[in-house]
């Protein structure tokens, strides 16, 4: 077991490594995108010109959707590097960085062997590089809620209140992450794993006042802060963005009850044949052994995304906690195996290494994906032959090597993916998602500081107006209509609709953003 692990200064550069590339090479090869990346950089960036530190600001009016730990980071970030896109970004990939940290730790202290594995297996998982490259609460609940986790075993198995101190610490961090579904799945999972194992003495030890102490001092400032300055915010923040979320459609994320179960899967690539393959040694191990190891970080995967499942509102990022025990689940199969120099079966690697060079292949046909347009004969040669190479050479080294050869076997399609679309996806995605193209081309018409008005467009073309432009941006579709001369994006043969709206203030057509079928407007006169 021990003649397979690298000195542990290695280990620690190529984790380094990994994370530097995977989490903040690129960060902003292309802009913000969707609605809640801009709009949460957005808040950050008004914060801190207001020197805030307690509610959340767009446009100036209160913003109460979210706790405040994800616009502290990028208040911060802005003040180290300026306020730019990829300082938004910034937070995630450092708290995805000290995940990554925390979980090579954990498993180098409790399950000496596979740390490196479940360290690069974390960093590589594809929810995971994802979300540390977006600047939104997901990773920042993620990072929080595993570290807590983490803890609470690390505790389970030492009884070091330590560790307990420290999993109620990051249960207050991820409740500044992201609100009280930190502590309630924490609950939920350390509640139904005693029921399992029906050691009662368990409840009374982990509700241990000190602890308890310490999440209050952590998390409750900030929550009496904002409430005294918002006496609104409990009702926005707690029963409009988390009850009535879960429990209504209101915010038209509606999906079928399965939704997750794709979402999981894709999640977990390109490791998703040794994640599933390490799920059904656990439930062997659990029902023959009661492994408690097997049952906490199998209950930690599941309980998450069933409760979820429930949820009348889903999203991807929703489960993205229950990705790091599948990376700690798969990185303990793998060991394991060598440790018992009990080789998987040849179909298995033969799996594994399909899902590698499928992985590659497609992202070479990603830029045919995003454009929509028809994958020439050529691209499919390239892609194809790429896979075949990749798949071959994974194959190869997995068979002759073993299995420990897969961590670095595998990070190669995930490097040439990953390089593939900063260096050339990055630029189509820049344009048909993101709004800086778009904010790059009206700044042709519009100084900065121009009113500028959206109709019959997405709130996604508003809020990456008002950060890439650092202004309010109105909306006709809210009847917010500028009183002087302004500009208007839209869509294309709007004129009359906006003439219309405007009753007799004159309209002309300046351009348009092809990519993303926007036009412009400028509008002359008074109402």
């Amino acid at each position: 077991m021990t003649s397979r692990q690298e000195p542990a200064w290695l280990e620690v550069a190529l984790m380094v490594a990994c994370c530097a590339f995977l989490f903040f090479y690129g960060l902003g090869a292309f802009g913000l995108v969707g609605a809640d990346e801009p709009r949460y950089a957005q808040i950050a960036r008004e914060m801190l010109a207001r020197h805030d530190w307690v509610t959340p600001v767009l446009n100036g009016v209160p913003w109460l959707e979210k706790p405040v730990l994800l616009y502290w980071g990028e208040m911060l970030s802005y003040k180290i590097f300026g306020v730019s896109d990829w300082a938004a970004r910034v937070p995630s990939a450092v708290l995805a960085s000290l995940m990554v940290l925390a979980a090579y730790l954990f498993m180098r202290r409790f399950r000496r062997g596979s740390q490196l594995d479940a360290a690069l297996i974390l960093a590589s998982l594809a929810g995971i590089i994802g979300f540390a490259r977006a600047a939104s609460t997901d990773m920042p609940l993620t990072a929080t809620f595993t570290v807590a986790m983490l803890a609470w075993y690390a505790w389970f198995e030492t009884r070091q209140q330590r560790w307990l101190a420290s999993c109620y610490i990051f249960l207050a961090l991820g409740t500044l992450a992201k609100g009280p579904i930190a502590p309630f799945l924490a609950a939920l999972i350390i509640l139904v794993f005693i029921v399992v194992r029906r050691d009662w003495t368990l409840i009374r030890l982990t509700l241990w006042l000190p602890g308890l102490l310490l999440y209050f001092a952590v998390a409750l400032p900030w929550y009496v802060l904002v409430q005294h300055a918002n006496p609104q915010f409990v009702r926005v923040f707690i029963f409009e963005h988390n009850l009535a979320r879960y429990s209504s459609n209101m915010f038209q994320h509606r999906q079928p009850f399965w939704y997750f179960a794709p979402v999981l899967l894709l999640g977990v690539l390109p490791w998703i044949v040794f994640v599933i393959a390490a799920g059904i040694r656990a439930i062997r191990e659990i029902i023959d052994t009661r492994c408690s190891f097997e049952l906490f970080f199998g209950l930690w995967g599941v309980l998450p995304v069933v409760f979820f499942s429930f949820s009348q509102s889903k999203l991807p990022g929703y489960i993205l906690p229950a990705l790091p025990p599948f990376a700690i689940l798969a990185a303990e199969y793998i060991w394991r195996r060598i440790d018992e120099a009990d080789e998987p079966p040849l179909w298995l690697d033969f799996l594994h290494a399909l899902v590698g060079g499928a992985l590659l292949g497609c992202s070479l046909l990603s830029i045919y994906f995003l454009l929509r347009l028809p994958v020439t004969a050529l691209a499919v040669t390239i892609a194809i032959c790429s896979g075949i190479a990749v798949f071959t050479g994974m194959l190869i080294a997995i068979y002759v090597k073993g299995l420990k050869t897969a961590r670095f076997a595998t990070l190669v399609p995930v490097l040439l993916a990953m390089a593939f679309v900063l260096k050339m996806a990055a630029p189509f995605i820049d344009g048909r998602n993101s709004q800086r193209p778009v904010a790059q081309a009206l700044a042709a018409y519009a100084k900065s500081g121009t009113p500028v008005a959206v109709s019959g467009v997405s709130r996604v073309v508003e809020y990456g107006l008002t950060f890439y432009r650092d202004q309010p941006i109105s909306s006709y579709d809210r009847s917010e209509f500028p009183l002087g001369n302004h500009l208007v994006v839209s869509k294309p043969g709007s004129t009359a609709a906006i003439q219309a709206m405007l009753k007799g203030r004159k309209v002309a057509d300046l351009g348009s953003f092809a990519p993303q079928h926007l036009e412009f407007y400028a509008v002359t006169g008074s109402p």
